[in-house]
């Protein structure tokens, strides 16, 4: 199955200053938030694929995205070196991280380490690999077909930005353990990757499943752009980026002798009614 559909995105916010790149975070988390409160009450399932090679952003956008949604229904899933039976059955091997209704989950790598890093290092067989190109696509299909909400994001560097975030992690006491022998075997073997990636491209991107590129040479474009197409395609469309201004819709309510601003009607309703039982309970 060979159909090319990939989206190719051009980020908004290069050149983005700290403070601006705070206040936009902010603005997209909330709009995150709102996405996965919509998912909760509609028993919903969304799952968002992060590729791409070692030191790529993929895990820190991850916690971007993560950091104000509801704990209990948002997970980050990450897996290791496979089993040799995990190894057979791949695809099964993922459907059991897949999210309930009601939740998102977040692949920090997933199913297309198969795709990417796998055959790069000659971790599988080439029967293995021409089996999972060939009904990757159908397989990711049934599954959006059944319900389920999916995006797959891919992180592009260079080898120069590659290479300087080795050495970050390599100097930071906190941050060394990251780097493994095997990043640097893979990094030597850059150009096949580059030739499995294109295959990837080529024959795993479809109208129903594309993969959304985004440049990630500088982290902080990266993670607000990942973040804004995910808010554009499942929350408001309209979103404007950088107008450094919250939805708010003025409600305010008092506690304590503590006015509390800027809130929704919803979240008026409950705190009243905190109030109403407490004082029913008095």
């Amino acid at each position: 199955m060979k159909n090319r559909k990939l989206t190719l995105i051009e980020t908004p916010y290069e050149g983005i200053s700290t403070e601006q790149y705070q206040t936009e975070k902010r603005r997209l988390q909330i709009e995150l938030l709102r996405i996965q409160q919509q998912l909760i009450k509609n028993g919903s399932r969304m799952a968002v694929v992060f590729e791409g090679r070692d030191a790529a952003g993929k895990g820190s956008t991850i916690k971007r995205f993560m950091e104000n949604l509801i704990p209990s229904n948002a997970h980050v899933v990450a897996l290791g070196i496979p089993s040799d039976r995990e190894s057979k059955q791949w695809f099964r091997r993922y459907e059991r991280y897949l999210p309930e209704p009601g939740n998102m989950t977040f692949f920090d790598r997933s199913w297309y380490s198969r795709a990417l890093i796998e055959p790069t290092m000659g971790y599988c067989s080439e029967k293995r690999y021409k089996y999972f190109m060939k009904n990757v696509l159908r397989w990711e299909h049934s599954n959006i077909e059944s319900g389920l909400l999916m995006v797959k994001f891919y992180l592009s560097i260079n080898q120069e930005t590659q290479l300087f975030r080795f050495g970050d992690r390599l100097s930071d006491p906190l941050t060394y353990w990251k780097f493994s022998e095997n990043d640097l075997h893979a990094r030597r073997k850059w150009k096949i990757f580059t030739q499995f990636k294109e295959q990837m491209f080529s024959h795993t991107s479809s109208d129903m499943s594309p993969w959304v590129v985004i440049a990630a040479n500088k982290k902080r474009e990266a993670r607000l752009t990942a973040m804004l197409y995910l808010v554009r395609a499942f929350g408001r469309c309209a979103f404007e980026p950088l107008t450094g201004k919250d939805v708010k819709t003025g409600y305010s309510i008092q506690i304590g002798g503590v006015k509390f601003s800027n809130l929704s009607l919803q979240q008026t309703a409950i705190l009243k009614h905190l109030i109403n039982s407490d004082k029913n309970t008095a």
